[in-house]
Order: structure tokens, then C-alpha cells, then sequence
């Protein structure tokens, strides 16, 4: 890094005393011109959060102050072309975690369902496993939804109802079930895969309500939630939680965790991983007191202004501790704004959690997959900087992978490609091709320049218009897209070139045959893939469309 660099860290941190360890960090790359040895990583993933819902990602539809977000912009890089691998929350984690495509899973549509099993195999290498076996002190922290072996008792169908609702009184029989079932150990969570320690709530909006650390509750959920708490996008589902459980300290608790993890992890003579899947700005919109009517833009709007200032309490922990220097940090988030939290209203004032894009949560439209992605590494990243290359979330493994210098297995990031040159200001393409995939199953490929879409409508769940009813209009069951001429894909190409469209197919059937899209030896999805969901039967609910399982 140049000296003119280091000036424009040190002067948009404006940290005083801290900028002195982050100085000698400097000076050591400098001098030597390697990488650090082994950074600190942090990867914290938003939920729900929309790329034009960050304000120095949006500066004309957007309408959000993110102060922490945007100060993390000028002293690091973003990624304009970022996608997730999917546009739903479950799937999404997965191609963090693994580096691979969330649809050789045996999870093809939705997401993992209440109490459901692990998605991730035992046996599989995650990017915590692999930090681990490098080193590293690995911690998630957040919200996990990835699957437990839960206790069977769970889903006795006793437990389904409340005695009264209202105030959530459970009968001594579900007591007496639920004090057997969290007694013990949760099996199968992140813990036994890669991670030496997890806190979290594994999905805010449905039980258990409580947090969980390493295999155990803390507490013994002993009545329902109350009604009150599952209206107005709060809570979805009914279920055990702890007596006098309230929504609003969990985002705050699971920052507070994560900045006392580094206080104490920077002490220590090893690196550390942090991956922080936050629970925010996903339902229960549930707002501290502080930052209520803060926006002027209604629940959604506030709780992402929170979960700015959140994330701002992390990287500050981070720059206190001294270990700025030496600590690489991902902003991202698993998949677009859900448009049931009020993006109708939002729009109409102005805010466009989309961007210039078309979609939003659970569709194969960018809106529904292509996320904000920043990096900071002062040692490393240019200040102020961009980058237009495609990149896709999967590639944390590959990336994590050539840092630290070790080599991959060929079972493990079949999809992952390093974007270390990149960080580093290179901006030369990494990526023939990114491969999306919709809520309801429904598949996209895009090269730099097109984008296909296998399907008549979004490929989502609450966006119109929706597959069948865009088949029942009689539109096409693919969309091309030049989506370098057209952002908001609203021209499509198909008729004009069939010879993208057959390229494309094909490729995206080399991908699938291979099972990976890298190079090394083939592999093995888990399940049969159809591109074309050509037997997916429409599951509709009161007239529409939806993601099973989700909301």
C-alpha cells in the first residue's frame, strides 16, 4: 500500500490513538509488500437487506441514512456485481458456509423448515472448518438456520396450540415436553460444523424463542409466545419461548457477543473467524426505543438504521482492540428486501430497496439475489474504491482458501472462486459465469454481459408478475437480458438470440452435469437437478405464490 494510501486510511478512520497499531500494520506490508499472515476474518451477513437500502450504494432512490455502512466504503472497497447464490435466506447460507451451489442440496425450493434437519452434511468442509483446521478460533454468531437434530418430541402436535393466545399459557403436559426436549443437547448445529462457538437465536421469527450457546438453550422455553407479538411483522409462527421473551434485545444482544468475542479473541496468540448472520432488517421488525421513527420511513426503514449502527459497533470493537490492521471485513447480505414489509409505501416515498433493479426477495430478478458486498483490509484494500467484477458469495471459501494458502479438496467450493485479486485492485473478471436461483426453485445464469432466466416470471413469491400467472398470460418461459444496456431487465431478448440462450443452457447443463463449476474432478449433487422444473407442481395460498416455509 502507498504512503498516499495509508493517508487516506488513517484520515477517513479518524481513530487518534488506534490509528497508530493500524499504522505499524501498514508499515509491515510496506516494507515487506506480503499479505498479512493469517488475518483476523469477519463475515457479517445482513437478512433482507436490500442493495439500494444502503445509502452510499443508492444515493439517488435511497432514502436510509447508513452512516457506518458508508464510512465502511471509504475506507475499504465495494462490490457492485455481488450475488448471493440464492434469493432466500436458507439456501443463501448455505453457499456462504460450503462454497457451493445451494442447489445441488437436497433443498430445491423454500427453506428449512420449523425444527428441521441440518442441510449441510457432517462430512462436508465449510469455510469454519477449513479456517480451523488452518489455525483459526471459529464463532457464528446470529441467526443459524441451517438445521439442528431436534429433539422428535418437537413436533408432537400437542404443542401446536396455546391454552389462551393471548398471553401464551402453555398446559402442563407441553411444560412437561418442552422441559424434556431442551434439557438436552441440541445435535448436529454449527458446532459440529467448522465452528468452536455459536450464540444465537437460529431464526428470530420462530421458536424457539430464546438464544442457544454451542448445543444448549439458555432456558427452558415454558409457554407460547403471546399473540400480541405475532402481528405486524413481528414473530410468524406460534411455539415454546421464555417466559417474558421480548423481540426488540436481540439484535443488540448478538453485537453485544460479538464485540466482546473479539475483545477477548485479539488476546489470544491464534486468528480468529467470525461469521455473523445478523437477524436484521428480516422480520420481527422489532425496533429498540432509540431508533423508532428514525428514518421517517416506517419499521423496516428504522430497523435498518439499527442494524447499521450495529455493525458500526463491531468494526469499532474491532478498531479499539488494535487489530484493524490485521482484520479483513465482509459486509454483505443473503438475498433482497422482502416487499411484504411495506416497500410499496417506501417506493411511493422515495426509498427504492432495489435500486435500479428489477425484484426483490425469493425472485431470479437482481433484486431478489444481487447484494451490497463491501471489504476493508487497510493492509490490502485501496480506500474509496470499487469494483465492477461479478462475484458471488459462494466465493468466501476460495478466497478464505488462498489467503491462508491452503489447498482445497475437490469435494468442497465446487463453486467457489477466489476473488483475493480483486480485493487486492485487480479488475480483471474471475468469474466465467454466476448461477441463481429463485425461492420457488427457478434458474438463472449470467455471463458478464447476458442474463437467462428459465422461467416466465420472477421465480418468486410475492412479486407479480408470478410464474403461472405470467404462463397464463401466455409469456415466454425464458427471459433473456442484456443487463449491461437494460439493469431493470424489462426488454427481453430470447427471440432476438436464440444463440445466447442455447449457450447459456448449455452451460448452465455443464455446470449441473459436473457438479461444480470450477475446475477439479467431477462430483456428485446430492439430488437429480431439472433446470426446468418442468414437474414442480404451483403451490399457491390464498391466491399466491409462496416460498415454502418462509415469512
Amino acid at each position: 500500500m502507498s504512503n498516499l494510501n495509508r493517508r487516506e486510511f488513517l484520515r477517513f478512520t479518524g481513530w487518534g490513538v488506534a490509528s497508530m497499531a493500524v499504522s505499524k500494520w501498514l508499515d509491515a506490508a510496506e516494507n515487506t509488500g506480503d499479505l498479512p499472515k493469517k488475518p483476523n476474518i469477519i463475515f457479517i451477513l445482513c437478512d433482507d437487506l436490500g442493495y439500494g437500502d444502503v445509502h452510499c450504494l443508492n444515493p439517488e432512490r435511497g432514502k436510509i441514512p447508513t452512516p457506518n455502512f458508508d464510512k465502511l466504503a471509504e475506507q475499504g472497497m465495494i462490490f457492485t456485481e455481488a450475488h448471493s447464490s440464492s434469493s432466500l435466506c436458507s439456501p443463501s447460507r448455505y453457499g456462504v458456509l460450503t462454497g457451493r451451489y445451494n442447489w445441488r442440496s437436497r433443498l430445491q425450493s423454500g427453506i428449512v423448515g420449523h425444527w428441521g434437519d441440518p442441510l449441510i452434511d457432517r462430512e462436508r468442509l465449510t469455510v469454519a472448518g477449513l479456517l480451523k483446521q488452518n489455525g483459526y478460533a471459529t464463532a457464528c454468531i446470529g441467526k443459524w438456520h441451517l438445521g439442528w437434530k431436534w429433539p422428535e418430541a418437537l413436533r408432537d402436535p400437542k404443542l401446536a396450540k396455546s391454552k389462551t393466545p393471548e398471553t401464551g399459557e402453555a398446559t402442563d403436559e407441553q411444560k412437561s415436553i418442552w422441559k424434556e426436549a431442551f434439557s438436552l443437547p441440541i445435535a448436529e448445529g454449527p458446532t459440529t460444523r467448522g465452528f468452536d462457538y455459536y450464540f444465537g437465536t437460529d431464526v428470530p421469527n420462530w421458536p424457539p424463542y430464546c438464544f442457544i450457546e454451542n448445543d444448549r438453550t439458555m432456558g427452558i422455553p415454558s409457554q407460547f409466545l403471546p399473540a400480541r407479538l405475532l402481528k405486524n411483522n413481528q414473530a410468524s409462527s406460534s411455539g415454546p419461548a421464555l417466559e417474558g421473551w421480548k423481540l426488540e434485545p436481540i439484535l443488540p444482544a448478538l453485537a453485544d457477543k460479538a464485540c466482546e468475542y473479539i475483545s477477548r479473541q485479539v488476546k489470544e496468540s491464534k486468528p480468529f473467524f467470525i461469521y455473523m448472520p445478523l437477524t436484521s432488517p428480516h422480520t420481527p421488525l422489532a425496533v429498540t426505543d432509540e431508533w423508532k421513527g428514525k428514518s421517517g420511513l416506517g419499521q423496516y426503514a428504522d430497523f435498518v438504521m439499527e442494524t447499521d449502527a450495529m455493525i458500526g459497533r463491531v468494526i469499532e470493537a474491532v478498531d479499539k482492540s488494535g487489530a484493524a490492521g490485521n482484520t479483513l471485513i465482509f459486509v454483505s447480505s443473503d438475498n433482497g428486501c422482502a416487499p411484504y414489509i411495506g416497500v410499496p409505501e417506501m417506493e411511493k416515498n422515495g426509498h427504492y430497496p432495489s435500486e435500479k433493479r428489477r425484484g426483490y426477495k425469493a425472485d431470479a430478478w437482481d433484486g431478489g439475489h444481487r447484494m451490497p458486498f463491501i471489504v476493508r483490509w487497510p493492509v490490502v484494500v485501496k480506500p474509496g474504491s470499487s469494483c465492477r467484477q461479478m462475484i458471488c458469495l459462494t466465493d468466501l471459501m476460495a478466497t478464505c482458501s488462498e489467503i491462508v494458502g491452503a489447498k482445497l479438496p475437490d469435494p468442497a467450493g465446487e463453486d467457489s472462486v477466489s476473488i483475493l485479486s480483486l480485493i487486492k485492485g485487480e479488475d480483471k473478471p474471475v468469474r466465467d459465469a454466476v448461477v441463481h436461483h429463485s425461492g420457488s426453485g427457478k434458474f438463472a445464469i449470467r455471463d458478464n454481459k447476458w442474463k437467462l432466466q428459465l422461467c416466465a416470471g420472477s421465480g418468486g413469491g410475492w412479486t407479480s408478475p408470478r410464474d403461472y400467472e405470467a404462463v397464463k398470460a401466455g409469456l415466454p418461459p425464458i427471459q433473456l437480458y442484456d443487463v449491461t444496456q437494460d439493469v431493470g431487465e424489462q426488454k427481453n431478448l430470447q427471440a432476438e438470440h436464440p444463440e445466447v440462450v442455447e449457450r447459456l443452457t448449455k452451460l448452465l447443463e455443464k455446470y449441473v452435469a459436473d457438479g461444480r463449476s470450477t475446475p477439479g474432478v467431477p462430483q456428485k449433487n446430492d439430488v437429480e437437478i431439472d433446470i426446468w422444473k418442468k414437474n414442480q407442481p404451483v403451490r399457491k395460498s390464498k391466491g399466491k405464490l409462496q416460498p415454502k416455509g418462509e415469512k
